[in-house]
């Protein structure tokens, strides 16, 4: 459909699909989550005292904190800067190629920050391939000029950001996404799912969602989109693993034909701030999932990451890093009756597959 028909776009250029590797389809890289700020959680109505000591804090990361990041992320904006961790994600991403890893999808859209110069450095420092993401974030992220954007105009800025370049630069995106949606969906949020199916269509490119927090979000994204022309399979639904818990609605979900993307490998917390009506699930019910999954034919929809933004998940913080899945989740799959081959469609073919330009 374009000249990258049968390529993959990175922040360096187009890539022959097979030299991919393994691929972490959801990472952020360099972003700011201002816009997702929540003050810790008071059931009983007052500021636990633990809470205040840390929040109290211009640096919270000292061991003794730790444990409160991990439960609260989002509830001190110095860990929701993960802009100014350009050397412990560069030494990251070492790690990562040293541990077997090929390529991350950078998902930060318009609206967090965005920086693809600083991708590109870090692709040409690590010699890992990186795809950046094409678009726009969440409602609250969005500017009044987006919001006033008719659909054919967002439209020529995701077309634009994927041919030519994004923010100014010939860095040229390979992926549209994430998307972000609420839950209700938002007009403006709908604009931009239709913008991005008609670039989607155009552009015969990937398309990445970010679904609003409530079981029904995935599906109303793949109306809308179907509606709009998209091409649901060449789309991934992000966060699975926060969003469909019952088994009966995600069979029925699979069966719209994206890729089922559990990206959040590594997040283990009692209250999750989104929503606190959602039991955020362990690694290990996220691999029973996948197994459930291939059980029922889907092996070849999906797709692995841990959807890193927060700096309390580096491991300079003591956190798990971007190898986690291929140090500790890899080998938890081949012990839970994944075989070889099916650990290598989740990590190499399903992504080579979905980044390929049609």
């Amino acid at each position: 459909m374009t000249e990258l028909s049968g390529k993959v776009q990175t922040v360096l250029g187009p890539l022959d699909p097979d030299l991919l590797g393994r691929t972490m389809t959801h990472e952020h890289l360099t972003m700011t989550f201002d816009c997702c700020y929540r003050p810790p959680p008071t059931p009983g109505g007052d500021l636990d005292p633990e809470d205040s000591v840390v929040l109290d804090q211009a640096d919270p990361f000292e061991m003794k904190h730790m444990f409160w990041l991990q439960q609260n992320p989002y509830g001190h904006r110095a860990n929701l800067d993960l802009g100014r961790e350009g050397d412990a994600v560069r030494e990251e991403l070492l790690a990562y190629r040293r541990a077997g890893g090929g390529a991350v999808v950078e998902n930060t859209t318009t609206g967090i920050d965005r920086d693809l110069e600083a991708l590109r450095r870090l692709s040409r420092d690590t010699g890992v391939h990186v795809v950046g993401g094409a678009g726009f974030y969440v409602d609250c992220t969005h500017t009044e000029a987006t919001r006033g954007m008719t659909v054919e105009q967002l439209t020529d800025v995701i077309v634009g950001e994927v041919l030519h370049g994004a923010d100014g630069t010939d860095i040229r995106c390979g992926v549209i996404g994430e998307i972000g949606t609420s839950w209700p969906i938002t007009d403006s949020e709908k604009k931009v799912l239709r913008a991005t199916a008609r670039a989607q269509a155009q552009l015969g490119c990937p398309v990445i969602i970010h679904p609003g927090r409530d079981s029904a979000a995935p599906a109303e994204v793949v109306r809308i989109l179907q509606e709009a022309g998209g091409d649901i399979g060449k789309t991934v639904m992000s966060h699975l693993d926060r969003t469909i818990f019952d088994h009966g609605e995600l069979l029925e979900f699979a069966k719209q034909g994206c890729y089922l993307e559990y990206d959040l490998f590594g997040t283990e917390m009692l209250n999750y701030p989104f929503n606190l009506a959602v039991d955020m699930p362990s690694d290990s019910q996220r691999v029973q999932t996948l197994a459930f999954l291939v059980k029922e034919g889907y092996e070849d929809r999906i797709l692995v990451a841990q959807d890193i933004h927060t700096k309390h998940r580096l491991t300079k913080y003591g956190g798990h890093g971007y190898s986690h899945i291929l140090k500790n989740i890899v080998p938890k799959m081949l012990t839970r009756g994944f075989s070889q081959s099916q650990v290598d469609k989740v990590l190499i073919e399903n992504p080579k597959r979905w980044l390929t330009f049609k």
